[in-house]
This record gives structure tokens, C-alpha cells and sequence, in this order.
């Protein structure tokens, strides 16, 4: 198989990380980038060969280019540090590439964890991610690369994809407590961006809409008419508090716009 290097960004992910490590154990390069971890991630890190590299948190994007910057091997996987292979996707990676494929990138299929279920409707699968591709060393940088965001990066590519068929198991969220912390952290983020692109109105109209109506419909068309409903409790409460996101996202838009006008 040609040389395969992985790039991973942590902060206190002892919990996931030694997880997610076993699943690429047989790659030939992992780099492991940690912004000031206090917990035994960069220990675990180390215990699974990795190269650590301590680097303050310059936010998601650069953090992820920087890490991806290092590996020098011909294909490049990208990984949060809860998400791992399953053994049907690492035995599908390797076959893949020996057999020197035509795209040069691949999308990798997500399942979602809530609360240790499988969240397999309401729009929250496959949840399809570009995560694997091949390095241009020429030209890698104009070609690929997170783009700069606060939150929600996503690889922005210009070449011939394709997705395989095995999962990425992402081990989201084990606890409710643990999503909500998460949904604050990224509305706040996702707050930032809606101002920054000037995208908060002052009508009445427009708020209630954001606040409320949006957020009503969007339960409704995932819980109901995507069948998030048949996940059971744990479907009606992540489409139920994936709602109550976006209308905090908006109100928090909302407040820092007010501020800045005040």
C-alpha cells in the first residue's frame, strides 16, 4: 500500500483518543497536534507512536491545515479525536488504495453516537465527510485545505471524488450534558459567523421566523418526515436539542449585533 499518514488535533481527548489511534495503528505516520492538553492525551499519544506536536489552538481550520502540513506520506486521512475506522472501513482504505484508484479524495461515511445509540435517520446519516486524499506536493496547498471558519470546517477540494462504503464511527456525544456543553460552545461560533457576514435583520418579522419558526419546522421535516422518530428517545431528544440549537445560534447573533449597535 503507498504511504499513509494521518493527521489528528486534540485538546483533553484521553477519554476518545487511545479509541481512535487503535483504528490507524497500522498506518506509517500519525501526527497528533494538541493545543495544552492537562489530562494523559499527549501520554496516550505516545504510547501509540505517534508524533506529538504541542501548538496553541490558532482555532479548527488552522489547527487541522497545520496538522495535515506535516504528513509527507502520498495519501492523507484527517480525524476529530472521537471519531475511529471500523475494521470493514480500515480493510477498505488499505484495498483501496494498493489498488491506485482514479479519485483523489474519498468521502467517508459517519455514524453518528448519541448517548451510545446509532442515529441512523432524521438526517444524521450518513453524515458523508471528505476525509481521505491524496497529497499533491506540488500544489497542496491551493488544492486542499480546511477553510478558514470558526466552526463546522469543511475540506475544500478541487479534484475527482468519490465515497466508500464502510463507516467512520464518530463517538459524539455520551452524555446529554456533554451535547449541550457542545451545542452552546458551536451556536456562540456559529453566532460569530452570521454577524460576520452581516446576516442578522432587524425585522421582527425576520426574528421570530430564526427564533422560532425555522426551528420548529426543521423538527418537524427531520423528526417526522426524515423518521428521526423510529431512534427512539434518544432520536427525539438529539432532533429535538439539534433544534433548540439553531434557535439559540440566532439569538445569539441577535445579542451581539445589539451590542455592537448600542
Amino acid at each position: 500500500m503507498p504511504f499513509f499518514s494521518v493527521a489528528i488535533v486534540t485538546f483533553n481527548e484521553e477519554e476518545n483518543l487511545a479509541r481512535t489511534l487503535a483504528s490507524v495503528a497500522w498506518a506509517d505516520q500519525i501526527f497528533v497536534v494538541d493545543s495544552g492538553s492537562t489530562d494523559r492525551t499527549v501520554d496516550i499519544a505516545r504510547r501509540f507512536n505517534a508524533t506529538v506536536i504541542e501548538r496553541p489552538w490558532p482555532g479548527f481550520s488552522a489547527q487541522k491545515n497545520f496538522a495535515i502540513a506535516q504528513c509527507t506520506g502520498e495519501w492523507i486521512l484527517t480525524l476529530d479525536a472521537d471519531e475511529e475506522l471500523s475494521p470493514e472501513l480500515q480493510q477498505e482504505i488499505r484495498k483501496t488504495l494498493s489498488s491506485n484508484p482514479s479519485a483523489e479524495a474519498f468521502y467517508l461515511k459517519r455514524r453518528n453516537l448519541f448517548l451510545g445509540r446509532w442515529i441512523k435517520r432524521g438526517g444524521f446519516y450518513p453524515d458523508a465527510k471528505l476525509r481521505l486524499f491524496r497529497r499533491n506536493m506540488a500544489n497542496a496547498v491551493s488544492r486542499l485545505q480546511f477553510e478558514e471558519r470558526p466552526v463546522h470546517e469543511t475540506i475544500r477540494f478541487n479534484g475527482p471524488t468519490a465515497t466508500l462504503d464502510f463507516d467512520l464511527i464518530h463517538n459524539a456525544y455520551p452524555t446529554l450534558s456533554s451535547y449541550i456543553e457542545h451545542m452552546d460552545r458551536y451556536s456562540s461560533l456559529g453566532a460569530q459567523i452570521l454577524v460576520d457576514k452581516g446576516r442578522i435583520s432587524a425585522n421582527i418579522f425576520s426574528f421570530v421566523a430564526h427564533i422560532l419558526v425555522i426551528p420548529i419546522i426543521g423538527f418537524k421535516w427531520n423528526y417526522i418526515f426524515r423518521l428521526g422518530f423510529l431512534d427512539g428517545r434518544e432520536g427525539l431528544l438529539l432532533n429535538l436539542y439539534h433544534a433548540c440549537y439553531t434557535s439559540w445560534k440566532y439569538a445569539k447573533a441577535w445579542e451581539l449585533s445589539r451590542k455592537s449597535r448600542t
